[in-house]
């Protein structure tokens, strides 16, 4: 299949590497005077999509319209269009409107760190062109989900997920620094660990039960957490979004009542 790759960062070139394994024709295109040894480049956007059978978007997300602007009039029908930029899920509905007719638009949503993990990383696809980019990616390796639903979904679920694992990791690292200055960094990573490696669904209904029922005592322990913070010198911006998240179920609880 002829495929071009727009944005050759190291995730770009890594799947373009990727399909030229599989025997399939790569051509890249980026604006940046990025080195892809190995790899044939476009001149312009007119030459990079003009011929291809797939063209796989992996720019930043504020170029993911521009860049499906600039390509839409170079276009076929039959094309597959796959945003695999981290665009929220507004944008990836707009491709609908800047796509012609006949080009499938998919949105992709990455599951993980495609540096540590190539071409194997775990993806989501949505959108009409969904399924023939899992069938073009899955013979190098690539887990790919999908979602039947419309342009915007496969980001939606993203979001939902970078939620739990962008927040748990800054409340991660804010306890073990805490930990760090007060000299109990080993006793926090194990409590840490004993959290993570428990019943997945149980402490979900825990937490979640846990929360609205006590959310007037917590918040007032997560006032001394951050105050404990401040006098250790260590941050406290999750442990404040924490105090200020149970007072809001607080506040929530004394309305309904």
């Amino acid at each position: 299949m002829r495929c071009t790759v727009i944005g050759l960062g190291e995730a770009g070139r890594i799947y373009a590497h990727a399909l030229q394994s599989r025997g399939h024709e790569v051509l890249g295109y980026d604006v940046a005077p990025i080195p892809t040894p190995g790899l044939a480049r476009a001149a312009d956007m007119a030459e990079a999509v003009g011929e291809a059978e797939a063209v796989i978007v992996m720019t930043t997300a504020r170029a993911s319209l521009p860049v499906a602007r600039d390509a839409a009039p170079h276009l076929s029908p039959g094309t597959v269009y796959a945003d695999f930029t981290s665009a929220a899920p507004k944008a990836k509905l707009a491709l609908n409107e800047i796509l012609p007719s006949g080009v499938m638009g998919a949105d992709i949503a990455i599951l993980g760190p495609v540096i540590a993990l190539g071409a194997s990383t775990p993806l989501m696809a949505a959108g009409p062109g969904a399924d023939r980019v899992a069938d073009l990616l899955r013979p190098v390796g690539a887990p790919v989900e999908v979602v039947h639903g419309a342009l915007g979904d496969a980001m939606a679920h993203k979001l939902l997920r970078s939620i739990l694992m962008k927040g748990l990791a800054a409340v991660v690292c804010e306890a073990v620094e805490a930990g760090r200055r007060a000299g109990y960094e080993d006793w926090i990573r194990g409590q840490i660990a004993a959290e993570l490696s428990g019943d997945g669904q149980a402490t979900i209904d825990r937490f979640l039960t846990g929360s609205a029922k006590h959310a007037a005592r917590r918040a007032d322990e997560m006032a001394a957490v951050t105050d404990y913070c401040e006098a250790l010198g260590a941050p406290s911006h999750m442990s404040a979004a924490a105090r200020d998240s149970l007072l809001h179920l607080r506040d929530g609880a004394l309305k309904s009542a």
